[in-house]
């Protein structure tokens, strides 16, 4: 191996683009490009995280050794072409347009690279996109060898896709290929229960409990035919997505007697009933394949990615048949975790005979791998906008949160590395008291701006996880769904209440962090992993007795996670928070010059 190996991963062009560096196997800084445009799930080339990854680090391109793409573009033309002919019912001249375009943005890659990083003298390596996944999935993980397997909507073939790591190799087993997918499956429902494809998969989810599973077998009989090794046949009649711009036929009205609900429509009883159906579709194909993959491999540990994977209700399912200890999920389980698994393939590709890979619990680094602003950038962004702040030791703007947050107050988080992946850890998150009934109606509506009927996530200090949760395990990326404990609970029949009148119902000693079916989407907090964060809760706790906060993403519906302190700045003139925590700075929203309020910072860019 060479002494300094380094790595670029990008994905893009599909989803959620992003860039990863890689040194030596080491994870060292990895961005999302949405968070640098404000465009949520952009799918552009990466340039900004790009450019950001190397400042991060004090690299130029022309020490990159190697650039890994996260799928193989001729591939995945030889799937739209084939698609198209076989599948859509547009004339020749639209087919052609469609794969001339397709070529023409999609399979530019080198040409991009040339023009914008002439520098680079490397060589670019392109993976299939299930052995990205398998390799974000596996190489991060604590695990000497795993089973791995990757569900999704589909790469450029594989919709899902079962593989074994064992030291530094990957092997891929078995894939399952379009359009048959459990990942378009899921989402197909999601479109025609009123939410967008790619990004509302975790609102039907969330949706799901407020129903009643009725369909099941009216799925199963005529939609999608579930073998026992997990794998799917699902009946094209009702779908569009081979050859058209929507995911499902009118077919899907008839079967279900009722409308696609439109966006921002009512959601009715029956679109609850429905998202609990599907959700349990999937749970009984994704446990299918989980065991599948443990018996094909013979092996006792699991490695997940692909967008499926982020069900965490489905995930909670699977600690019940393999000890959560031997799974591990890529916590940027989407497209953007595919630069990160092709950056330490690209890695492996090169070194795998030279280079013993490292065991521990944290490769991951807790997932905080993105952009960190020090307190004199922050100091010269509050003055040139003349936001009123003060200025605090770790120790005391600490304990002041504490307080602020017994007082109700909604307080965001803007500090350390910005998390890599869909979930805010407590470095861009917007936190709250979870012992009031109607935080998270109020935080939904007046923070987020999104329905009320979303949950919030609790964050609990790892030590006293089991006093509150059944699950007795770390729990570190919000990848698994918990019920809590029976002597937490309210005493009521939820019964007696019907869809979202199970909002109003005081739950639990903790019932904004409760969901319908009293469970919730737990995080688990270390010392190790964010000491700050950690002592956050810990002095909450010492004052409430109470080891959890409610913790949510730093940002608005429909936005992404704030990247930088104006994005910061921003979020908070425009919503109801309180209190927002820069680093070592607390700005008070209460102190401010309501002109400064009004202006929205729109369009200001500080000196």
């Amino acid at each position: 191996m060479q002494n300094n190996f380094i790595v670029l991963g990008i994905s893009c062009f599909y989803h959620d683009s992003s860039a990863v560096i890689v040194k030596n196997g080491e994870i060292l800084t990895a961005l999302q490009e949405e968070r640098f445009t404000r465009k949520k799930f952009d799918n552009n080339f990466p340039f900004f995280s790009i450019n950001e990854c190397l400042k991060q680090n004090n690299f130029t391109i022309s020490e990159i050794d190697s650039i890994c793409f996260y799928e193989d573009p001729d591939l995945k033309l030889d799937r739209i072409i084939k698609t198209e002919s076989r599948f859509s019912s547009e004339n020749l001249i639209q087919k052609f347009k469609k794969i001339k375009n397709w070529y023409q943005n999609k399979n530019t890659l080198e040409e991009i690279i040339k023009s914008n990083y002439p520098s680079f003298n490397g060589e670019i390596i392109y993976f299939k996109h299930h052995f990205s996944h398998a390799a974000s999935a596996f190489y991060p993980s604590p695990f000497k060898s795993a089973a791995i397997l990757n569900i999704d909507g589909v790469g450029e073939w594989s919709t899902s896709s079962i593989g074994i790591g064992n030291e530094n190799n990957i092997d891929l087993l078995y894939e399952e290929k379009y359009p048959n997918s459990s990942g378009l499956l899921y989402s197909a429902f999601t479109q025609f229960c009123g939410f967008k494809v790619l990004s509302g998969e975790y609102k039907l989810m969330g949706l799901a409990p407020y129903g009643n599973p009725w369909y099941v077998e009216l799925i199963k009989d005529n939609i999608v035919e579930i073998m026992q090794d997990g794998s799917i046949n699902l009946n094209q009649l009702y779908f569009n997505y081979t050859k058209g711009n929507t995911m499902i036929s009118d077919k899907f009205s008839d079967l279900f007697e009722i409308k696609q609900r439109f966006v921002e429509g009512k959601v009715e009883e029956k679109y609850m009933d429905i998202a609990s159906s599907i959700q349990k579709v999937l749970e009984e194909i994704v446990i299918n394949k989980v065991n599948h993959s443990l018996k094909i491999t013979n092996e006792e540990n699991l490695c997940m990615a692909g967008g499926v994977a982020l069900n965490c209700v489905v995930n909670e399912k699977i600690s019940k048949i393999i000890d959560i200890d031997k799974i591990w999920i890529q916590p940027a389980a989407g497209d953007s975790g595919g630069a990160l698994g092709a950056a330490l393939a690209g890695f492996y590709f090169h070194n795998e005979k030279s280079t013993y890979r490292k065991l521990n619990s944290n490769l991951q680094k807790g997932s905080y791998l993105g952009t960190k602003y020090q307190n004199d950038e922050i100091k010269k962004i509050l003055d040139n906008l003349n936001f009123k702040y003060q200025y605090f030791s770790i120790e005391e703007r600490n304990n002041i949160i504490s307080k602020d947050l017994i007082d109700q107050k909604i307080i965001a988080l803007f500090k350390g590395k910005m998390e890599f992946g869909p979930r805010a850890l407590g470095s861009r998150s917007i936190i709250a008291d979870p012992r009031g009934k109607d935080m998270q109606k109020k935080m939904n509506l007046k923070i987020k701006f999104r329905e009320s009927f979303r949950p919030f996530a609790p964050a609990v200090l790892e030590d006293y996880c089991n006093d509150w949760f059944e699950l007795n395990k770390k729990s570190p990326f919000m990848l698994f769904t918990s019920k809590i404990k029976k002597n937490k609970l309210k005493k009521i029949n939820l019964e007696n209440y019907k869809g979202f009148e199970k909002l109003d119902v005081e739950k639990s000693e903790i019932p904004a962090v409760t969901h319908v079916d009293f469970s919730a989407r737990l995080q688990t907090v270390s010392k190790d992993d964010n000491y700050e964060f950690y002592d956050i809760i810990k002095k909450f706790y010492e004052k409430t007795n109470i080891p959890i906060l409610i913790n949510t993403s730093f940002n608005v519906r429909g936005e992404p996670i704030v990247n930088s302190p104006l994005d910061a700045l921003q979020c908070f003139v425009n919503t109801n928070i309180d209190v927002l925590v820069l680093e070592n700075y607390i700005i008070y929203k209460k102190d401010q010059n309501n002109a400064l309020l009004k202006s929205n910072l729109n369009n200001i860019k500080p000196d």
